[in-house]
């Protein structure tokens, strides 16, 4: 099986759930999620296990308390309905990350994010949270 065929049923998911703008919409418009632009950096963390990293156009890091400094791979861009997908090969795992426009907590912190993370590495779904540049997260600077 083809590895988009894998990654297909989560993109859809993204892209059934709003308009270009991520909020629920027409059916009809299939504008792409234009939210985060491609040369914004996203942020994004995660907990049980910890991780989080960061992607800027087509490249992204990946860090974990075991490697702070994190490891960096090419990933592939895909913008749907309702958010942002990118996919590549972390340590021989596919790794595809799903990105969209809803209110997130780390369950650790009062601070809010303005994207859920939903995160397929290999065969581990992880759940996260991230902000970008123009949309920060918001709560205090050190929780």
């Amino acid at each position: 099986m083809s590895r988009f065929a894998l990654v297909l049923p989560f993109l859809l998911a993204a892209c059934q759930s709003g308009s270009g703008t991520g909020v629920p919409g027409d059916a009809d418009d299939h504008t792409a999620y234009e939210g985060i632009s491609m040369d914004e950096t996203l942020r994004f963390t995660g907990t049980e296990p910890f991780w989080g990293g960061q992607v800027t156009g087509g490249s992204l890091t990946y860090t974990t308390p075991e490697n702070i400094d994190g490891t960096t791979i090419p990933v592939e861009r895909f913008g749907g309905r309702g958010g942002l997908s990118f996919s590549g090969t972390l340590d021989g795992e596919n790794f595809d990350m799903m990105v969209t426009p809803a209110e997130c907590s780390d369950g650790m912190s009062d601070r809010s994010y303005p994207f859920n993370v939903t995160l397929k590495l290999g065969t581990e779904t992880r759940y996260g949270c991230a902000w970008s540049d123009t949309r920060p997260w918001t709560g205090p600077e050190a929780p």
